[in-house]
Parts: structure tokens; C-alpha cells; sequence
């Protein structure tokens, strides 16, 4: 758990290199601090590029993105459920809700057994939106990925799940 070696060390971003010569004097767990301090960085790269290089060409955010896709795979759903789908917050959520909303791609509805419930689902367009988006950004998903082979881009997913699982556990 302390320093890398000199092999591991050339393999380092330079971010991480900083961290090292900062805090490298210090009793941390740096192979942690690393992988989490990584997820941070490749999810920020992954979704400005998304913005950049596919998201933009339909003028939506990654966030409007998520929103689409969500519904698009597991059908409508209520808010409190959806922001939870999305990873965002409520607030975050009705935001997001409200620019859909404008382009005519998602319709809220109020829950009739409880007014208070709002209940969302993709318009015609909605669908077809992303019925065209998502070929591209699955390419896109192809292209971060480059370089690994079938079996690594599982083993990825197979870490990444087990630190989301500590994640939710957590909760």
C-alpha cells in the first residue's frame, strides 16, 4: 500500500505523479486513492468528449442524454425512480426534465392515485431521437475503449461493478 516502484511509476499520469510527490511521504493508500481518483478522471474525459463529439450534434447534455436513454430502455417511470436511474439529483432531474420538455422529447404526467407524483415517458420524437443518437454514442463507447480486447473490456466492467457494489453497500 505505500510508494509504487520505479516500473510502476513510468506508467503513472502525471496527476498522479503530483499526488505522489505532494502527499508520497504520508501512510495513504495510494493503489486506492489512484483507482478511485482514475474513475473520476476517465468518467469526466468520457462524458466532455460524448458532449464534444456526439451529444452536441443533437444538442443535448450528457444528463438530457442519460434522461432519454433511461426511459428509452426501461420505459416510464416516476421522477423519484428516474433521478435515481440517472444518478442525479431531484432538483438536477426537473432541470433537465423541463429542456427535454421544451423540445417536445419527454411528457410528465401527474400520477392520478397522488397528484403529487409525477410520472415521465418519452414522446414519439423522444424515441426517435434516440433511436438514431444511440448507434453513434454506442460507436462512440467502441472508440473509449480501443486498445482493449473482448475479455479486458469484461474485466473492466467486473472491477467497476464490484467498486460500485462497495459504493451502494455503503448506503
Amino acid at each position: 500500500m505505500g510508494e509504487p516502484n520505479a516500473t510502476d511509476r513510468d506508467q503513472l499520469l502525471d496527476a498522479e505523479r503530483d499526488v505522489q510527490a505532494r502527499l508520497g511521504d504520508r501512510a495513504l493508500d495510494f493503489e486506492s486513492l489512484d483507482a478511485i481518483s482514475n474513475i473520476y478522471r476517465a468518467a469526466g474525459a468520457i462524458r466532455r468528449r460524448a458532449e464534444g463529439q456526439v451529444l452536441a450534434e443533437f444538442n443535448l447534455s450528457f444528463g438530457g442524454f442519460t434522461v432519454l436513454w433511461v426511459l428509452w430502455v426501461w420505459g416510464e417511470m416516476e421522477t423519484a425512480q428516474l433521478a435515481d436511474e440517472c444518478g442525479v439529483a431531484k432538483g438536477t432531474l426537473t432541470g433537465l426534465l423541463t429542456t427535454l420538455e421544451k423540445r417536445s422529447l419527454v411528457e410528465r404526467k401527474r400520477v392520478q392515485a397522488d397528484r403529487r407524483r409525477v410520472q415521465v415517458e418519452l414522446t414519439d420524437a423522444g424515441t426517435a431521437l434516440i433511436d438514431e443518437l444511440f448507434p453513434k454514442f454506442n460507436s462512440f463507447e467502441s472508440a473509449m475503449t480501443r486498445g482493449l480486447d473482448g475479455s479486458r473490456k469484461q474485466d473492466l466492467a467486473q472491477l467497476l461493478r464490484s467498486v460500485i457494489k462497495n459504493a451502494t453497500d455503503l448506503d
